[in-house]
């Protein structure tokens, strides 16, 4: 009779354990559909083309595409074909995150994908298995005055993948093709507040770097980064569930086991009628014999 109370009680703590975990979860389901942010936030920028004025490939230097340090830039290649200045002293500079804005750490990573605008033009085709090469320099600071300090320089090489929806005429030059977007970079902890990309699009005929992909107009990056609040929903509810989820598991191995408690139980209460007897019995001796 012990053993089958035991039984159904551990059947209700049972069935009570379950019941907490479906609340749980469907607490968790309303906290994320009512409450937490999306998990991930888009954001695209335009690279400015800025005028290395300087040495070329000046690997000191760090252009500010905006603030009160910004470069020198030009509004097309046409305007940079104008003043003479060469396709090897133009820096595409894009600053993460936008102005005033802040990274944080409850980021988590960083995405960056990028995503060409060529157009077309008759003597300046995109070859077949065209590859571009990219100098890229990355570079932090945690405020808006100190210096910027390199993180990561890297020659890369993408291949374009781009096509032309109408027909290739000269009426139809200054038209841009329909390229893939490429992936570019990732940063596996968002550690700094503000970071900067300096990328360059060396040219070389001789070598054939970056010939036979076309007139490049501009440079797009699309920055995917987890949202902060999202992170902090996510850590809150690992760190509320998981001691609930290890109090379910021991109610259930406690169900799963009710005989073997009963077993232990019903040892314990033959111990003491044992004890207990051995005492009555020794006292009746002392009685029976003095």
């Amino acid at each position: 009779m012990a053993g089958a109370i035991i039984e159904n009680m551990s059947t209700k703590k049972l069935v009570i354990g379950g019941v907490i975990l479906l609340l749980f979860q469907a607490f968790a389901f309303m906290v994320g559909g009512l409450i937490a942010p999306s998990p991930t936030t888009a954001v695209h920028y335009l690279a400015s083309k800025c005028v290395d004025t300087g040495k070329q490939g000046q690997e000191t230097k760090w252009f500010m595409p905006w603030g009160p340090n910004q470069c020198d830039k030009i509004r097309n290649f046409d305007e940079a074909m104008a003043k003479k200045i060469e396709a090897n002293d133009i820096v595409f500079a894009a600053h993460i995150p936008l102005p005033k804005k802040e990274m944080s750490p409850w980021f988590q990573f960083m995405l960056v994908i990028l995503q060409f605008d060529i157009a077309f033009k008759m003597y300046n085709q995109i070859e077949e298995g065209a590859m571009v090469t990219l100098d890229v320099r990355l570079a932090y600071r945690d405020d808006t005055i100190s210096e910027w300090t390199e993180l990561a320089h890297s020659f890369e090489q993408r291949k374009l993948s781009c096509n032309l929806t109408i027909s290739k005429t000269m009426d139809n030059e200054g038209r841009c093709y329909e390229c893939d977007l490429l992936p570019f970079m990732e940063v596996g902890s968002v550690a700094h507040k503000y970071y900067l990309l300096n990328i360059r699009l060396p040219v070389n005929v001789r070598k054939k770097v970056n010939v036979g992909i076309g007139e490049i107009k501009d440079i797009r990056l699309v920055s995917i980064h987890q949202n902060g609040g999202f992170t902090k929903v996510w850590f809150a509810m690992k760190t509320f569930l998981t001691p609930s989820i290890l109090i379910s598991h021991d109610l259930v191995l406690e169900a799963d086991h009710p005989h073997e408690q009963a077993a232990c139980s019903a040892g314990e209460v033959s111990g003491v009628i044992f004890v207990a007897s051995e005492l009555q019995h020794c006292n009746a001796k002392r009685v029976l014999c003095p």
